[in-house]
């Protein structure tokens, strides 16, 4: 949570949008329902309106909220890393493709969970989620070793992205993990200097 929230009414919503943002990675866009959110947040499906002016207004904002999560997430482990002396660039590959991320869809990257839904989506959900691209791929670029182009971070960026999907459709077993594996090391070859 960005902030603490200081009525009943907002401490509702900050239930709403958490219990959401998880779903929507877990389920994908299609496969959250309104009921199921409220019962999550353990609020009755009749105050959902209290809140937000329809679905897609919340998830749109559950986006936002996954992103910021997913993000603080991210920056606390390449953090980490980085105090551990690990280079910028390779703190993000390592944490980005953190092998627990193929079992832990519910709080991993939005990116990689919702992007092949994204084109079915009404404009307010697909541009949340187009900022949330435009933000990982600026942190990638932000952490290439300065020798390597800019223009890289897009291919980075899709790998990384395309890396977890694949993982995540193997399955989290020797196979899956494989491909976090080995997509990792072949961009650490590459890119890192």
């Amino acid at each position: 949570m960005s902030r603490t929230p200081t009525s009943r009414k907002e401490v509702s919503r900050e239930r709403i949008l958490d219990a959401a943002s998880r779903a929507i990675r877990r389920k994908g866009f299609h496969g959250v329902g309104v009921a199921e959110v409220m019962n999550e947040a353990g609020l009755t499906h009749g105050g959902f309106y209290a809140h937000f002016q329809s679905k897609d207004v919340l998830l749109s904002e559950a986006l936002g909220r996954a992103g910021r999560d997913a993000s603080t997430m991210l920056e606390t482990s390449m953090n980490r890393l980085m105090a551990a002396g690990l280079s910028p660039f390779r703190a993000l590959v390592e944490s980005y493709l953190y092998g627990s991320e193929i079992a832990n869809r519910e709080k991993g990257c939005p990116v990689a969970a919702l992007c092949s839904e994204v084109p079915t989506q009404p404009d307010e959900v697909a541009d949340s989620f187009r900022q949330l691209v435009v933000k990982l791929h600026r942190l990638v670029k932000q952490t290439l070793p300065a020798i390597q182009s800019p223009e890289a971070a897009w291919a980075i960026t899709s790998t990384l992205v395309g890396a977890v999907q694949l993982a995540r459709a193997l399955g989290d077993n020797e196979v899956g993990r494989s491909v976090l594996v080995e997509v990792k090391r072949e961009l650490l070859a590459r890119y890192e200097v």
